[in-house]
């Protein structure tokens, strides 16, 4: 029973993941593994590392955690998201389709998308749950949905031309107000 709990934690936990890659895959426009890769390390490796250093923090610095996460992953996502609608309309338009790979850009994205892994270290902490198979399969499964939404966004990004960056910068500010609706009215 503990594993299909964990494949579904890591499934909900994927799904920002998911959503940033395929629109990723959709602007950058051009299907290559090791774009794929990168993306999908670098989510998988985010959403594998979250839950451990939300578990290993939670006794000292859960109420800090609690407060600030859900603003932190909302600033990120929506400078980003910001960023990639004003992009949309050709202002650096060429060089944006690069820097959305580049080695900043995925960290940032990484930090942005797991940050509820975070809390989810910090609930297995509070519930006394060992932290290593949980993060291996939500690391797992967020590498897995990553890979896939690169290739899907590359596929169907041309059916949207140029419209596919505005629409991925709404889904990444949309993805931050929703964290931080849940983290200030539930």
């Amino acid at each position: 029973m503990e594993a299909i709990n964990y494949i579904g934690i890591a499934v909900g936990l994927a799904m920002d993941a998911f959503s940033v890659a395929v629109a990723a895959g959709a602007v950058v426009c051009a299907i290559r593994v090791r774009s794929a890769l990168r993306i999908g390390a670098t989510f998988g490796l985010f959403q594998f590392l979250m839950p451990i250093v939300g578990w290993l923090l939670a006794v000292r610095f859960r109420s800090s955690i609690e407060h600030l996460d859900h603003w932190i992953a909302f600033i990120l996502l929506a400078f980003l998201g910001g960023k990639m609608i004003y992009e949309s309309f050709g202002i650096e338009k060429k060089e944006s389709r690069f820097t959305l790979l580049s080695f900043r850009w995925l960290i940032a994205l990484g930090i942005a998308t797991s940050i509820d892994a975070l809390i989810v270290g910090v609930t297995f902490a509070l519930l006394g749950t060992a932290i290593m198979v949980p993060s291996v399969v939500i690391g797992v499964v967020a590498f897995l949905f990553s890979f896939a939404g690169f290739i899907i966004g590359c596929r169907i990004g041309h059916l949207f031309e140029n419209r596919i960056e505005v629409f991925g910068g709404i889904v990444l500010v949309g993805i931050g107000v929703k964290i931080l609706v849940e983290h200030l009215f539930f």
